[in-house]
C-alpha cells in the first residue's frame, strides 16, 4: 500500500520516470520475489503515465541477467545496471559484465557509476567503449568527477543523469539531461523545475532552486544514509506510514529527525501536501 501511494505521489509531483529497486535504496535486503514484486507494483501503478527504469544490477552476472529478464516480462521501459560491487572486477571484466546483460535484452540499459558504494568505477575509456553497444544508452553518474563526466559526454552520445543530488545543477550545466534522485522523493517538483529552467537557458532560476534545495539535500544525504532519511521524510509528509528499514540499516535518531523537519519547512508548501 505504501509503495503504491508513493508511486502516485511521485507521478503527481511531476517526475518523468520511476526507478524501482535502485541500489541506493533497500534492494540489497530484498529477496528475488520481493524485488520482482516491487518492480511489478511500480509498473502497474505507473500505468504508462511515466517511464519505469528497473534496477536489475548484481555482482553476479547471471543474477543480473535473470533480474533483467523478469523486468522485461513485467513491462519495464529500461534497466539500471550498477557496476558489480564487492568482487571488484577489472575494467575488461566490467565491460564483459555489461555486454552480457545488454546482450540478453532488447531494453535500453543505463549504467550506474557509484564507486563509493561498489568499490569499482567505470573509467572514462570503459564508458567510451561501452557507449558503442547499441542498447547501452545512458549513465547515472554518482562518481563526483565533473571533468571525467564532461569528457565522456563529449566523446559519446550517452545520455547523462545526475546520481548525486548536490551536483545535479553542475551536471545539468555541462550536458546532463536529468537526475535519478534520492531527495526527489520529497522534492521531485523542485528538481523538475530546475531541469526545465536549464532547458530553457534560465540558469539564474536553476541556481535559485539549487540553492533552495541545499538544506533538504544536506538533511537527507549527510547525517546517515539516503534511504533511511528519505523514508523518514516521507513519513513526515504523510506519504507512507512507517520509516522502518531492514538491518543493517536502522532508523534515524531524534537529532537527525529534528534537522530533517527544519529542512522540510524551508520548502514552500511541501508540508501542506
Amino acid at each position: 500500500k505504501a509503495l503504491r501511494n508513493l508511486v502516485r505521489e511521485q507521478i503527481a509531483g511531476g517526475v518523468d520516470g520511476l526507478v524501482p529497486c535502485g541500489s541506493t535504496g533497500e534492494s540489497a535486503t530484498m529477496n528475488h520475489a520481493e524485488h520482482e514484486r516491487v518492480i511489478a507494483i511500480t509498473i502497474e501503478e505507473a500505468a504508462g503515465k511515466v517511464k519505469v527504469m528497473a534496477g536489475t544490477g548484481s555482482n553476479n552476472t547471471a543474477e543480473a541477467i535473470s533480474l533483467t529478464s523478469y523486468a522485461k516480462r513485467a513491462g519495464a521501459d529500461a534497466l539500471l545496471l550498477v557496476s558489480p560491487y564487492y568482487n571488484k572486477p577489472t575494467q575488461p571484466g566490467l565491460i564483459a559484465h555489461c555486454h552480457a546483460v545488454a546482450d540478453s535484452t532488447d531494453l535500453p540499459v543505463v549504467l550506474y557509476d557509484i564507486p563509493g558504494r561498489t568499490g569499482i568505477p567505470f573509467t572514462t575509456p570503459t564508458l567510451i567503449d561501452l557507449a558503442d553497444h547499441p542498447r547501452i544508452v545512458a549513465v547515472k553518474d554518482a562518481k563526483g568527477d565533473l571533468a571525467a563526466s564532461t569528457k565522456v559526454m563529449a566523446a559519446t552520445d550517452l545520455l547523462w543523469f545526475s546520481g548525486e543530488d548536490a551536483l545535479t545543477l553542475p551536471l545539468l550545466a555541462i550536458g546532463a539531461v536529468g537526475t535519478v534522485s534520492v531527495v526527489g522523493h520529497v522534492a521531485g517538483a523542485q528538481y523538475a523545475a530546475m531541469i526545465a529552467a536549464v532547458d530553457r537557458g534560465d540558469l539564474t532560476e536553476a541556481r535559485r532552486i539549487h540553492e533552495a534545495l541545499i538544506p533538504i539535500v544536506d538533511a537527507i544525504m549527510t547525517p546517515s544514509q539516503g534511504a533511511i532519511m528519505a523514508k523518514a521524510a516521507l513519513v513526515e509528509l504523510g506519504v507512507i506510514a512507517s520509516a522502518t528499514v531492514r538491518l543493517p540499516l536502522v532508523e534515524s535518531p531524534v537529532e537527525h529527525l529534528e534537522a530533517l523537519r527544519a529542512a522540510l519547512a524551508t520548502l514552500p508548501g511541501i508540508l501542506d501536501r
